[in-house]
């Protein structure tokens, strides 16, 4: 499943999409609903009343891979890691499925901008939150994290350093329920600063930081807690949490099973399954068509794309190579193959920050426009000389690695990609990896030319520009491909701190357009938010910009 979690932070995922797939099992045949793809102020999650939830179940979802890590705050989680903990960890607010933001008040009483001059907010604890141990959460948590966070220590390896770098001191407030933050700059987007807190053992220390949730969450703070780990099994059990002090949850148990994503929407037809993403005309079809499944869509806030590799010694290191290498790249022709049918007038993202459909968006591709004769053009300027049918220079050929999960709908893409490539002389080829692994023995060390995965975003689009696309070689964070220049560090750094959402937006938009003209990544298609769930599962499905409420998620009576 694509993370439902509180973590409001930009996180990666691997995609969990499907194309061309057809399974059987299908009843009646009823007509596929195309939806928008621009985000809106709706979702489809079959809102229902506490009392019309039965008491009791067991909701049973997938994984793409066992987690690395269960601290989601480190550089080795990723999506799965936050699927899992959103169920488990504190955080300060929710969001409506406008993304409208509200105090989350089983974890905090108030959190208010208390001052600009410096900038400061006060955070003031529910006194009921305690962790699973018992001990009650408190100001030294936010300290412990925002410290760990803050990049002035290296030997922490988060995967990003947003807001908190920015963070002077974290103090305590009246008493040991409330936290004083103060920031040493702006940050703009504060209200996403804490999404998920852990407990400050999990903090303290950088060893601390890699090892206490390396194989489990030993003190966490939720509806659920995680009961049962086992990897053999690949499988997650989380159950109610007996020190929860919030509405009592209507699930008994939340089951999580590493499956192979062409195994998924069988299983869900089978029963072994209560919910799956589903992509792609076929198995969109397949599951409206199959009894008991309801396909809910609401676009969903993550996008498809591809990274280019740019560091030193890459065959992609210089960008016109890789601006040459995008305008050869029909995303037109990919989109309509992957979402014809499925949204109305399927269309590439042309936007890195913002989503269609999100206040700010608007279209900073034109460096990288379709353009095969142009990419030949220029490919011929760079001194790649065609011999045969791929091009070569100072005897290397134009050879490109495209790293992949194991999964139809991103070998349709490559595939799509490759034929285009082809036809200006560039080899493009496909290499896929089950999901174990895949980011930390293959994405994170830079065994690739380009690598295909999905961004998850979020209500807080401008967090992703620290995190992704600022560069220091020292502290990548979640720059996978070691691409960035000292201007775009810049930028990044005046967005980031100015306060006023419009001058935000403006900035924001023309570093987009310097991250497109420094070839950086190429956005394919921003996703139609299709799920496919057990028609008598409530309060789930396509949530949107909407939070989950983990204590109304049940089967209706």
């Amino acid at each position: 499943m694509i993370p439902r979690t509180k973590a409001f932070g930009t996180r990666f995922a691997i995609s969990c999409m499907a194309v061309g797939l057809l399974l059987s099992g299908c009843s009646d045949d009823r007509g596929v609903q195309q939806a928008s793809s621009a985000i809106g102020a709706t979702n489809d999650i079959n809102p229902k009343d506490r009392d019309e939830i039965r008491d009791g179940g067991n909701l049973r979802l997938a994984l793409t891979a066992f987690p690395a890590t269960f601290n989601a705050l480190h550089v080795d989680a990723d999506g799965d890691v936050s699927e899992v903990v959103g169920w488990t960890m504190p955080g300060t607010i929710t969001a409506d499925a406008a993304g409208e933001l509200t105090v989350d008040h089983n974890y905090f009483t108030d959190v208010q901008l208390t001052n600009t001059s410096p900038q400061q907010v006060t955070y003031t604890i529910n006194p009921k939150a305690v962790w699973s141990d018992g001990s009650p959460i408190t100001w030294e948590d936010l300290r412990s994290q925002a410290e760990a966070l803050s990049g002035r220590d290296n030997d922490f390896q988060v995967a990003a350093t947003q807001g908190y770098s920015r963070v002077d001191k974290v103090e305590r407030g009246g008493d040991d329920r409330q936290a004083v933050v103060t920031f040493g700059k702006h940050y703009a987007e504060w209200q996403g600063l804490f999404n998920p807190l852990y407990p400050k053992a999990s903090t303290q220390s950088p060893s601390a930081f890699d090892t206490v949730d390396r194989a489990g969450l030993p003190v966490s703070s939720g509806p659920f807690v995680i009961t049962s780990i086992d990897r053999a099994q690949q499988r997650i059990v989380l159950s109610r949490n007996p020190k929860w002090w919030g509405d009592p949850p209507k699930l008994d148990t939340v089951t999580y099973s590493v499956l192979d994503y062409s195994a998924r929407l069988n299983a869900l037809q089978n029963n072994e399954l209560d919910a799956v993403s589903v992509s792609g005309i076929d198995e969109v079809k397949t599951a409206t068509n199959s009894p008991g499944i309801t396909v809910r869509r609401s676009s969903a806030p993550r996008f498809s794309h591809f990274t280019f590799n740019g560091a030193p010694g890459s065959i992609l290191a210089d960008p016109k190579l890789r601006i040459a290498i995008s305008k050869a790249i029909d995303r037109q022709g990919i989109a309509t193959a992957t979402q014809n049918g499925i949204v109305q007038n399927p269309k590439p993202l042309n936007n890195h920050i913002y989503l269609e459909g999100q206040k700010g968006y608007q279209d900073n591709a034109e460096s990288v426009a379709y353009d095969p004769d142009e990419a030949a053009r220029m490919l011929d300027e760079l001194g790649w000389k065609l011999n045969g049918d791929v091009r070569e220079k100072d005897g290397r050929k134009l050879q490109i690695r495209d790293a992949m999960y194991q999964q139809d709908s991103w070998v349709q893409m490559a595939q799509i990609a490759q034929q285009n490539l082809a036809q200006v002389g560039v080899e493009l080829v496909v290499q896929t990896y089950p999901g174990n692994g895949l980011f930390t023995d293959v994405i994170d060390p830079g065994n690739f030319d380009i690598a295909q995965f999905t961004w998850s975003k979020s209500i807080f689009p401008l967090g992703a520009l620290p995190q992704i696309y600022a560069y220091d070689p020292a502290n990548p964070l979640s720059n996978k491909g070691r691409i960035g220049t000292p201007e775009l560090n810049a930028l990044i750094e005046e967005i980031i701190s100015e306060l006023d959402p419009a001058k935000a937006i403006d900035l924001a938009n023309k570093a987009d357009r310097m991250i497109f003209q420094e070839g950086f990544s190429l956005p394919i298609v921003q996703s139609a938010g299709t799920e496919a769930v057990r028609t008598g599962l409530a309060n789930y499905g396509a949530f949107g910009l909407a939070s989950a409420d983990y204590t109304k998620i049940g089967f209706v009576k």
